[in-house]
């Protein structure tokens, strides 16, 4: 038989549902009346329920006589900034009950929690063998809705790849948008295989049945995820050096166009500032001939004829 109702007292932010012995209780972004609540109904720490509050611990395991306490965080990417953030999970877990605490970011365990509540055939595949597989449960939805990132991910990969080697298309921000998510989901991703490689053995006394082959499997999920993320972290930093490397020779392809381009006209340059002068000087205005001024023109000429042969021969341009 199975119940599933909604906890009101005080008008709380927490929803349960029952199946058998085994009761999960769920709780979008708790606040201090939660987290009292769960400290008049059940022997937990309070450290551990103002860490549930807090933002700014690490996953964790703390490890007690009745039960255990769990921290995780998982990747939120945010569509403004372009780069994720940590959405975390506190989880609460003894024999009979499974408690998650968490800010509703996580759509995998929402959804896994709404099909629990309206379908007996979903309870009972999920609460069959005790709190520890029902966690498993929750941790593999978890880890696998991150797939669908990773592969947002490597398409952005191939989008900056595009970029970086067009070269209309300023690709610099880009590549560092680009990097700034990785290392922020490395950073988020990375403990969290520390944690989850401890869950097997932590959990023994919470489930009815051998986790071996679940937990060995959520682990080869979390490594291909660790995995991919340094595989990409090395690609996008060969894409941030191949965008400088070229923004490199491009700018001194241009620095060099314009070089020679005021190297030749230098020469025009002195001789109209010498005859520029107020002074007479052989082929002067004063003068009044034409073959000078023609002459002064040649000069110019011969001169930037010269250094262009010369640039050439020394392959400068």
């Amino acid at each position: 038989m199975a119940i599933s109702r909604e906890i009101t007292q005080e008008q709380l932010r927490m929803e349960s549902v029952t199946w058998g012995e085994l009761t999960w209780v769920n709780i979008e972004r708790p606040t201090k009346r939660e987290t009292d609540y769960l400290a008049q109904h059940y022997p937990f720490h309070p450290y551990d329920l103002d860490d549930c509050l807090s933002r700014l611990q690490r996953p964790k395991i703390d490890e007690y006589k009745d039960y255990l306490f769990f921290i995780f965080h998982f990747p939120v990417f945010n569509k403004i900034t372009r780069v994720s953030t940590h959405s975390q999970l506190s989880v609460f877990i003894g024999n009979g009950y499974l408690i998650t605490l968490h800010a509703g970011e996580l759509k995998a365990l929402v959804k896994l929690f709404h099909d629990c509540q309206s379908s007996e055939e979903v309870r009972s595949a999920n609460f069959a063998f005790g709190s520890g597989y029902l966690l498993y449960r929750v941790m593999d939805r978890a880890v696998d809705s991150y797939f669908p990132v990773l592969n947002k991910i490597m398409s952005l990969l191939e989008d900056v790849e595009d970029a970086v080697f067009d070269e209309k298309v300023e690709a610099t921000q880009e590549v560092a948008i680009l990097r700034r998510d990785i290392i922020t989901q490395r950073r988020i991703i990375f403990p969290m295989r520390t944690v989850l490689a401890q869950l097997e053995n932590k959990l023994k006394r919470f489930t009815t049945t051998d986790m071996t082959v679940y937990y060995g499997d959520l682990m080869d999920h979390m490594n291909k995820i660790c995995e991919s993320l340094d595989e990409v972290k090395e690609v996008v930093e060969v894409y941030k050096d191949a965008d400088f490397v070229l923004g490199t020779e491009r700018l001194n392809h241009i620095i060099r166009i314009l070089t020679i381009m005021s190297t030749i006209l230098l020469p025009f340059l002195i001789i109209s500032s010498i005859y520029g002068m107020n002074i007479y000087l052989p082929g002067g205005i004063d003068e009044g001939r034409l073959w000078s001024f023609g002459a002064i023109l040649a000069i110019m000429a011969v001169v930037s004829a010269g250094m262009l042969y010369y640039f050439h021969r020394r392959r400068w341009i």
